[in-house]
């Protein structure tokens, strides 16, 4: 029988009769976003990840510093973000933009395989949304056991440039999560709440023992009097305050007399004991240490 297009003979099949060079192409499924292609040409959506080399769609890819086309399997725990232009690098390699040359805690040769940072780590603050209140939370999580590096990837997924891991002495197995100054509205928008949801589902917890600080830049306040009046405020209330809190931690975060009586001394400069309910010892922060940590975002 003719092919209806050129007339060269071809076997009927089906009522669509044409020869192999004016039949329609074949449908063949992507590997990659599974959509439908003809002729199995490229899917113009999807990437081989340079890496493990399976096909996935192209917006669940990051690029390298060097150039490499990741996907988010490849990327937990295998690269890190540097803080300081943001592009991502090869766990355990230095920043391939060389944007660093400080020698300082923004972009460090020595960047940890486990992603979890020295309790000292400290890199220059990024601050994100408008002042002059900025607020930057330190949260603590416990892990199972043998399982930090896992969750560690996972958290910073999340976070990106927002943030980073420290290890800290008052927890067992796990990391405190630590992010990078943030206007109050900017955080409720902002923040990858997410990221809490998932560690939580994942078999991370929180215990008597955690807790969450959070830094509120001194520049916040209009005056040292301002200063007295919101200490005195959290002082003078410390029943009701702890309530908001959902913990009282003698050892972390305790409420004292002594620094009840040493308010003005503290607003004039004084420093205290770190391990109070408001941590007076930063130059540019006060840290308000009382609330208990959670991985439930409400």
């Amino acid at each position: 029988m003719p092919c209806m297009d050129c007339a060269t003979t071809v076997e009927a099949r089906d009522s669509d009769i044409g020869c192999a060079t004016c039949a329609p192409p074949a449908l063949v499924c992507c590997p990659g976003c599974r959509g439908e292609l003809r002729g199995g040409l490229p899917c113009p959506n999807c990437v081989c990840c340079t890496r493990c080399e399976v096909a996935v769609p192209r917006r669940n890819t990051i690029e390298t510093v060097r150039g490499s086309l990741i996907c988010r399997q490849c990327q937990l725990g295998r690269y890190w973000q540097c803080p300081a232009c943001d592009g991502w690098n090869q766990v355990g390699r230095a920043c391939a933009n060389d944007c660093c040359t400080r020698g300082c805690d923004d972009c460090r040769d020595d960047v940890p395989d486990d992603l979890v940072h020295n309790y000292t780590y400290r890199p220059s603050p990024r601050f994100h949304g408008t002042g002059p209140l900025f607020l930057g939370p330190e949260i603590e999580i416990e892990t199972p056991y043998g399982r930090n590096q896992e969750f560690a990837a996972l958290a910073c997924s999340y976070l990106g440039a927002l943030g980073y891991l420290k290890s800290d002495s008052s927890l067992v197995n796990g990391f405190e999560i630590v992010t990078h100054p943030m206007s109050y509205p900017w955080a409720m928008a902002n923040f990858p709440w997410q990221m809490l949801r998932e560690l939580d589902a994942a078999g991370c917890s929180t215990t008597p023992n955690t807790g969450i600080h959070v830094h509120l830049s001194r520049a916040g306040f209009s005056s040292a009097c301002h200063i007295y009046r919101w200490m005195k405020f959290i002082y003078r209330n410390q029943d009701n305050v702890t309530v908001v809190a959902r913990r009282s931690s003698h050892e972390w975060a305790p409420f004292t007399g002594y620094d009840r009586r040493a308010i003005k001394d503290y607003v004039k400069g004084a420093h205290g004991d770190r391990y109070r309910a408001i941590n007076t010892n930063n130059a540019n922060t006060l840290e308000l240490r009382i609330f208990a940590s959670s991985l439930d975002p409400d």
